[in-house]
């Protein structure tokens, strides 16, 4: 069934009344099985949402190495409160590349976990500095880059995939939050 037909069918609109067609439902529901969740609505997104999936995957992960080393390496008078934070965004980071390792797979795809491509495939720069100040500074520019590239792929995706831009809003909140914690730290 094509994406037309179906889409027809769920915004069939019969005066007041809100019907389904049943036919349709059934049709999607039998095609494909060894595609799981993934109907043929999503259509030809679907490949596209995995590249960007696996580039947020990337930028995830190079934020948790990033934070990992920020929080055995910092030092200085406010580092312990400072090295706990970062802990923390490093475990939350780590779940954000969980969620999105699972949505890839339950599309279909291949989660890229490949060391070897990910500073070349994550927006977000790895950073080695010493500075806690330069710490806190490069995790706030990375989380920044986190919450416009999640903007944006919220927008790009739109209605394509309502279970992933639903997943990226909730780890977009995350990072906003994670931004707003480093610009307070920044300006102690």
């Amino acid at each position: 069934m094509n994406n037309d037909k179906m889409n027809q069918a769920a915004n069939a609109d019969d005066g007041d009344t809100l019907v389904l067609d049943e036919q349709a439902l059934k049709q999607a529901a039998t095609e494909d099985l060894d595609e799981g969740a993934v109907t043929p609505a999503y259509g030809p997104h679907r490949d596209a949402i995995v590249k960007l999936l696996n580039d947020a995957l990337a930028t995830e992960l190079v934020c948790v190495l990033r934070y990992k080393r920020h929080y055995f390496t910092a030092d200085g008078l406010e580092s312990p409160a400072i090295a706990a934070e970062f802990l923390v965004h490093a475990n939350e980071e780590a779940a954000h590349a969980d969620m999105i390792a699972q949505r890839i797979v339950q599309l279909g795809g291949e989660p890229d976990f490949s060391p070897d491509s990910l500073t070349s495939r994550s927006h977000a720069q790895y950073d080695e500095s010493s500075d806690l100040k330069a710490m806190v500074r490069a995790n706030l520019v990375a989380e920044r880059i986190a919450v416009e590239a999640y903007r944006q792929m919220i927008t790009l995706i739109g209605d394509k995939d309502p279970t992933t831009r639903r997943m990226l809003e909730g780890i977009l909140a995350d990072e906003e939050e994670h931004a707003d914690e480093l610009k307070d730290w920044l300006h102690r």
